[in-house]
């Protein structure tokens, strides 16, 4: 019989731009090793996840990150007072910052474990620093700036070339054909994220995004590599396939032997036509078709459990090429009641 455990995850809200909660959650259900129950945290109450009962064994609303870290334990402190929690996977780039904090009181306090990156990894891989992270472990990047003001507009033209990307803080990128829309994009940007804005050269070529685990002494559990098939107005992945190329995944396992990065990240790349890959971006937690991952025999969540609570964790080997995943829409039937549950008493 498998082992009992509780692990709580947030990103819940499994929309047109979805968060990796519920893939990470499908992932965990099909674990050969554990039986898990599933606690879901949410920030909104209208987080599809909330209502997948199927997947979401009980759910319970978490203090936004602005609230601080004092907030967030005390909150966890109660779900796991009803819960005991084993493990906490946190999904959301924003979130990270808190629960990085929060990591060694949760594990002496309450038993809780996490597997997250380090502060200085959390840092260096930021948006802002990531041409910096390219120059110190070995990986091309597109040269980049970070922007303040509109005023800087002029200024940023005689170091960047038009189209330039214009990125937000947390998520979201644009490109941008003229001081226009360079001005357009910061406004937009600056008032969903906040400030700085990063504006990045623009390179031509296919997007290829990896999702790996790092143990945190430089070993790549696992690397899968996808291209995508199908782009939403967001820039989402609507559907991918996985890809048999051994460059790029060398290249995501260095990046991991050289910072030894601890935990789940997704590496964006560019391929140009001249098979030449530039890493766009890291993101410090798995992304949100990392169930295709599990799809191709390298169950990245389950891995990422055993790490948390202190198991050995061998690298995965061969995984399958050529497999699809495409994502839907689903109307669930939600009955008022829940809702008005979760929006009173914070806990379904």
């Amino acid at each position: 019989m498998k082992p009992k455990i509780t692990v709580a995850v947030s990103g819940l809200n499994n929309i047109d731009s979805p968060g990796p909660g519920i893939p990470v959650i499908r992932a965990l259900k099909e674990s050969k090793d554990f039986d898990v129950n599933i606690i879901g945290l949410s920030y909104e109450t209208l987080e599809p996840g909330l209502y997948m009962h199927d997947l979401v064994n009980k759910s319970y609303q978490i203090p936004l990150p602005s609230a601080g870290v004092d907030s967030l334990m005390e909150r966890l402190s109660y779900i796991n007072n009803q819960e005991n929690v084993d493990v906490v996977i946190p999904n959301f780039d924003a979130e990270l910052a808190n629960f990085m904090k929060l990591e060694q009181r949760l594990k002496t306090e309450l038993g809780i474990s996490m597997f997250l990156p380090t502060q200085e990894q959390f840092d260096e891989r930021h948006k802002a620093n990531l041409y910096e992270f390219g120059q110190k472990h070995g990986v091309s990047v597109p040269y980049s700036k970070m922007m303040f003001s509109t005023n800087e507009i002029s200024a940023i033209a005689t170091e960047f070339s038009y189209p330039m990307v214009v990125k937000g803080k947390f998520y979201e990128a644009y490109i941008a054909y003229n001081p226009e829309q360079v001005a357009n994009y910061f406004n937009k940007l600056s008032a969903k994220w906040g400030l700085p804005i990063i504006i990045q050269e623009y390179v031509f070529g296919s997007e290829v995004n990896v999702t790996a685990l790092g143990d945190g002494k430089g070993n790549a559990i696992s690397a899968v590599p996808m291209r995508k098939l199908f782009i939403t107005d967001k820039g989402k992945a609507w559907a991918g396939i996985s890809l048999d190329d051994d460059e790029l995944v060398n290249i995501a396992k260095n990046v991991i032997s050289s910072s030894k990065w601890r935990g789940g990240m997704e590496l964006e790349f560019i391929k140009t036509a001249e098979n030449k890959y530039y890493l766009l971006e890291i993101n410090p937690r798995f992304p949100a078709w990392v169930y295709l991952a599990a799809g191709c025999g390298h169950n990245q969540p389950e891995a990422l459990v055993k790490l948390a609570l202190g198991k050995s964790v061998e690298p995965f080997g061969d995984y399958e090429i050529g497999k699809m995943f495409i994502r839907y829409s689903y109307d669930m039937i939600v009955d008022l009641k829940e809702f008005e549950q979760i929006s009173t008493i914070g806990e379904l």
